[in-house]
């Protein structure tokens, strides 16, 4: 399907959308601003079977879980672990864009993850997911901004035909890969895009390095699909290392999740999901966590 003739259907469906008389403008508010809360399947660190981990964060208060992608286990495997537990999985994250990254100078490079991301866009599909994670690339000191972007934005145009076939979102992360480092770059990186189904998984932790999020998210607004929930201490950063200042508890660092849910609420945002990404734990540890971010989304 040619995108000019993608986004026209999008755009009927829309219309029919907005004709319906089914929502009232508050109930349709109220309906887009429900948040569901997941958290990455790396972070259930219990011996207990696939379907046993499932049922105990979907106990904990989860409604979805987060896995990397291509996955490591069958489809079937995981339809049956979701259909037992009543576990959703919205969402994987690509496991290669790092290792072989799609702004990557070798063109066999990019093509391996452009693969793996397409493989990844099948397997989110038929998992019942929406999104797909990637991060866009690296600049380093063999890579430089500029062969980044234009690489970047060639591998993403590489994988549309399959984000179309499959209706499946692509989430552009921030990470700390010197690139892409504010929310007007963005935006432009985006519109170069230029794609419905191209948007944004916006870390909330992540951007404490070199920004706050509440300016992202209102710069970024509707393009924002998904979202990552991560703490994030510049103090012990300066003190103790870079990497430490992940090390702090949700609610204690220098997200100011006031500011952040408010900023969300009053968005376009309608992705739904705020997806947990900190430190592995037992039971114990993954029922504080739910607890702290319950405490989270009843600010704003």
């Amino acid at each position: 399907m040619l995108r000019k003739d993608f986004i026209k259907s999008l755009s009927i469906l829309a219309g029919a959308s907005l004709a319906s008389p089914v929502f009232s403008k508050t109930e349709s508010y109220l309906f887009a601003k429900k948040i569901k809360k997941g958290l990455g399947f790396s972070m259930i660190q219990e011996n207990l079977s696939l379907v046993d981990k499932l049922k105990l964060v979907k106990d904990l208060g989860f409604d979805g879980v987060e896995f990397n992608g291509p996955i490591d286990f069958t489809v079937d495997e995981l339809l049956d672990a979701k259909e037992k537990s009543g576990i959703e999985i919205p969402s994987l994250v690509n496991r290669d864009h790092w290792s072989k990254p799609l702004s990557d100078p070798d063109a066999s490079v990019r093509k391996f993850t452009i693969d793996s991301v397409v493989k990844t866009v099948k397997e989110t599909k038929a998992l019942g997911g929406d999104t797909v994670l990637v991060v866009p690339g690296v600049v380093n000191d063999k890579v430089s901004y500029e062969t980044a972007w234009k690489n970047s934005i060639d591998s993403i145009k590489r994988i549309l035909p399959q984000v179309e076939q499959f209706g499946v979102k692509i989430g552009i992360e921030n990470v700390w890969n010197n690139f892409i480092l504010s929310p007007i770059e963005a935006k432009m990186y985006l519109k170069e895009i230029n794609h419905p189904l191209v948007g944004w998984y916006f870390d909330l932790g992540n951007i404490l390095r070199y920004g706050w999020p509440e300016h992202w998210l209102e710069s970024l607004d509707s393009h924002i699909v998904k979202l990552h929930v991560k703490e994030f201490s510049k103090d012990i950063m300066n003190n103790q290392g870079l990497g430490k200042g992940f090390g702090v508890e949700l609610g204690k660092g220098d997200v100011n999740w006031k500011r952040v849910m408010e900023t969300i609420r009053k968005s376009n945002y309608k992705g739904e999901w705020m997806t947990l990404e900190v430190g592995h734990g037992d039971r114990n540890h993954l029922r504080k966590l739910s607890q702290q971010f319950d405490e989270i989304l009843k600010l704003g």
